[in-house]
Parts: structure tokens; sequence; C-alpha cells
């Protein structure tokens, strides 16, 4: 048998891929898997991206980032070589390979890091690393997730490790509202446990027992509801809070504020995925320009990463035609915006000579 080098392997086979960690969460995990991955001497990011994998299962944090992705992942996307478009790259393009690898671009804003092996061959083939084994600090594939040994990626080609050493994406900062939407939620479905039926208090004689056994049995065969029996000499009354919060609001308008903080986090704004009752079409669209500056900052990351020499290079040893073209997003138009920005333009037109790129690139037409 002859020896074979990392390079020539598939290191997704070679290293341990453990479960992620189902266990209870709480803002104590959250805050010592922050310590753990900005540790400076041993960072390790697995305790963290265990909570990620949990959090994720929030259905509105779901729906924040499918939003955010699908942002993206909806533009039409084109490459160019000498100012031409390739019919030949949009096999490529329309693949889901390629939506597969323009959403990993994007998840990497999210958790901060991510990696795609290459696997050689005549189509385009790959497998995501687990990334609890990405170490970006040592520069390594760590065959166990917790631990600091492992097969250096820097000179490996077929290897892909996209985003910042530094970066633990914006999960981190969701996962807190996410942990403390749990612990309302907790709340609310005891307070309804609690209070969303009448309680029945029977009062007897403390002296008349069998009065008492069968008003217990009447109270057993009449139903679950929370029932009481008390001697009517006793005073009871019963504390339970519900003359501030009857409805359970006090639970709700927690759950909105922290659902609101996720979206604010993820999309820049709340008005495009929730609806406030003082919300009007002004503060409406306010938002949704806050949303496409987001979208537009997510955009252009990803047309950096799709045209970084690494990427090229992977491509044209699959025998893709990259050099010297580059992958472009067609721009959306604001019907909108360009409404009024045609007026203005109408009139420079007769002042000064605009050029026809100038068209193109604003209206998409071409005179």
């Amino acid at each position: 048998m002859t020896h074979t080098t990392h390079k020539e392997t598939v290191i997704i086979n070679e290293i341990n891929v453990r479960s992620a960690d189902r266990s209870r969460k709480d803002i104590a995990t959250w805050r010592n898997a922050l310590t753990s991955a900005e540790s400076v001497c041993f960072p390790n990011r697995t305790r963290l991206y265990d909570l990620y994998e949990d959090i994720l299962l929030d259905g509105h944090l779901t729906g924040v980032v499918s939003k955010k992705i699908n942002a993206v992942l909806n533009k039409e996307i084109i490459f160019e070589a000498e100012g031409k478009q390739l019919p030949e790259m949009d096999v490529l393009i329309r693949s889901m390979a390629f939506r597969d690898i323009v959403r990993t671009i994007i998840e990497t804003l999210l958790w901060g890091i991510s990696a795609i092996e290459f696997v050689p061959g005549a189509e385009l083939s790959f497998h995501h690393l687990p990334r609890k084994h990405i170490k970006p600090e040592l520069g390594i594939i760590a065959y166990e997730q917790t631990g600091n040994q492992g097969i250096p990626y820097k000179d490996l080609q077929q290897v892909w490790v996209m985003g910042n050493k530094n970066d633990l994406g914006l999960l981190l900062k969701c996962a807190p509202y996410c942990l403390y939407k749990r612990g309302g939620l907790a709340d609310w479905a005891q307070f309804i446990e609690l209070f969303g039926q009448p309680v029945r208090v029977i009062k007897y004689d403390s002296y008349d027992e069998q009065t008492r056994a069968e008003l217990r049995k009447i109270l057993d065969e009449s139903g679950s509801s929370l029932s009481m029996m008390i001697p009517r000499q006793a005073d009871f009354e019963i504390k339970d809070g519900k003359q501030a919060n009857s409805d359970g609001g006090l639970q709700l308008s927690f759950i909105k504020a922290l659902n609101e903080e996720i979206s604010v986090t993820v999309l820049g704004n709340t008005e495009t995925t929730n609806s406030s009752r003082s919300a009007g079409y002004a503060q409406s669209r306010i938002h949704q320009e806050q949303q496409f500056e987001i979208t537009r900052a997510d955009i252009a990351y990803t047309a950096a990463m799709l045209n970084s020499p690494q990427f090229h290079a992977i491509l044209s040893a699959y025998g893709y035609p990259v050099a010297g073209g580059r992958f472009v997003f067609t721009k959306d138009k604001d019907v909108d915006y360009l409404h009024k920005r045609i007026a203005i333009d109408k009139e420079l037109a007769g002042l000064i000579n605009i050029p026809e790129s100038y068209w193109h690139d604003t209206y998409g037409i071409s005179i």
C-alpha cells in the first residue's frame, strides 16, 4: 500500500464527526460558550456552535434567517468576461451545487466561518466540513471537535475556508434573545395552564366529614380543572397576579420584544417581518429601504467571495472558463425610485452628454 498524503484524501473521512449537543441551554450556557470561543490560549467554538444548532429551532429566527439567505439566492447571477455574458457558465450558475455554495457564503455571516472541501473529478462536487472542526486560529481541520490536532488547510487548494477567525457570526447576538424567549414561552404556557380555566372552590363545615367526602367525589368526577376544598371557617384568598396580567399580555409583549430584537439583528429592521400597530406606509417604506441596504451588502459580500482567486482556481480545475471573467449580480429595479430619478435625468440629458453606460446601469436599457 502506498503512502497517502492529505492532499489526496477526502478530509471529511478522516475526522470524527459528533452529533450536536441537545442538552438544555440557558444564558449561562451562552456566556460560558462565548468565553470558551474567545479564549486567547485555547479558543474552542464547539459549545457555541452546538448552541447555534439549538437556537435555530426557533421559528422566528428560522424565518428571518431564511429571508436573509433567500434575498440573495433569488437574485439573478451571470458570468461576464470582457463585458459579455458567457452562456456556457449558465448551467453551473443554475445548478443546485452552485446554489448551495451561495447559501454557504451567506451562512458564513451567521456562523462566522464555513468550509467546503471540493472533490476532484469531472463534475463539481464537494462536502461541507463541520464548523466545529474548523480551527482558524491554528489553520487546521481538527480530527476531534475539541482537539487541536488536525490537517493544515492553508496549502490545500481543494479546501475553501470562508470567514474571519475573529468573527463569531450574527447568531452570537441572537442566542440570548432565543434563550430568553424559551423561558417566556414556558412561563406563558404555565400561566395558561393555571388560569386558562376557572378555579373551583368548595367550602364545607370542618366537622362534616361525610359532606367533605361527597364533595371530593363530585370534584373528581367533574373534570380536571383546578379545584380546591377548604373549611368554611378558614380565610382563603388567591394571589394570582391576574389584575395586572389578566390575559397573559405581559408574556406576549415580552416575546414580541425579543422577536423584534432578532429581526433587527439579522435583517436590520422589524416592519418587513412583523407589523406593529403604529406602522404606516412611510415607516414600512423606510424599514424596507434599510433591509435593501443590508441585502446589497450581502450581495456585495457574496460577489466578492465568488470572484475570489481561490474559488476561480477551483472552478478552473473543473474546466470552467473563468479566466479573465467575474460573477455579477443583475440589478433589481426600484420602480418608485426610478420614477423620481428619471425626471431629473431627462433634464440633465438636455444640458450635458450622459454616456450610454449610465442608462444601461441605471435603467437596464441601451440607447
